[in-house]
């Protein structure tokens, strides 16, 4: 796992009642399932649903004490996997470790974030691991996110790797943009975009409330034409640690466009409100009841 990257994890959220100690985490099997398909890729075995699901709901029953108050916050989970065979060569993995550590977690980022999209680094390809959450993914990324601080940004906005044409991701956000007449986010068809957990559960919170989002191409010259003729409302990110976060600015070749992050009418901060009132149990909708698991 330390010579050669053969390492999967996956992040989620137990969340303290605001009504009382019950303590419920977030989607549990669904990031079981997307940790399943990691392992598949990575050549590894299919952890038992009964190490990962009743693992970590013993877990959490261990350690309720140490879960936060207070909307927002939570306990991070970290379940993780890595090849632990005992060989300096290459060769099919055998052997591994399967782990789950937790902490307490207050609020990822804490104020809308600035973007450069990035035109020479690629986060993923066609084939390759994108659309998987493994350890490799975020180390080639840690260094163009450097220098994107190092310029005054707060994170990087990938695009395609063969044209640099298309959006991607945000650092480890997915990526929703609202132009006036449309919501829109990366299609997953490329392969190349990680399938998040609260990505699928915005998209999903939409469309119970009669919104559309349509899974398209999403390209670099659309969303600076948008900047431009004002038809560009807001863009946000989405992601178990950042939960919803708007997007303040982004820069292109130099070039930087600032967005709105404030106002009634925004879907974001909505949006933010919704999710969070359901990962605590607040007036939970019925079609949204089995994302928790209670513990």
């Amino acid at each position: 796992g330390l010579h050669y990257g053969i390492a999967i994890f996956e992040g989620m959220k137990a969340h303290r009642s605001l009504k009382g100690d019950e303590v419920a985490i977030f989607r549990l099997k669904d990031h079981y399932e997307r940790f399943l398909k990691s392992a598949k890729r990575m050549l590894m075995p299919p952890v038992p649903e009964t190490h990962f699901v009743y693992g970590m709901i013993e877990l959490v029953r261990k350690v309720k004490e140490y879960i936060p108050t207070g909307k927002g916050n939570s306990l991070y989970i970290r379940p993780f996997m890595f090849s632990i065979d005992p060989m300096i060569r290459i060769q099919f993995p055998g052997k591994f470790l399967f782990s789950i550590i937790a902490s307490p977690s207050g609020a990822y980022y804490s104020k809308p974030v600035s973007l450069r999209i990035e035109t020479q680094f690629v986060r993923a390809c066609r084939g390759g691991t994108g659309n998987i959450k493994c350890g490799g993914n975020y180390g080639a990324s840690i260094y163009p996110h450097y220098l994107a601080v190092q310029d005054g940004f707060d994170q990087v906005l990938w695009t395609d790797a063969h044209s640099h044409k298309y959006i991607e991701e945000v650092g480890t956000m997915n990526i929703f943009v609202r132009f006036r007449d449309e919501i829109a986010t990366p299609s997953l068809d490329t392969e190349t975009i990680l399938p998040g957990i609260t990505r699928d559960s915005v998209i999903q919170i939409l469309k119970f409330r009669g919104i559309n989002v349509n899974e398209r191409p999403i390209s670099v010259d659309e969303l600076v034409s948008a900047a431009e003729n004002n038809s560009l409302i807001e863009i946000f990110g989405t992601g178990t640690a950042a939960t919803i976060t708007p997007v303040s600015s982004f820069s292109y070749k130099g070039r930087v466009f600032k967005l709105r992050t404030e106002g009634e009418d925004l879907l974001a901060p909505q949006l933010k409100e919704t999710l969070d009132n359901i990962k605590h149990g607040i007036d939970v909708p019925e079609n949204f009841k089995h994302w928790l698991t209670i513990v």
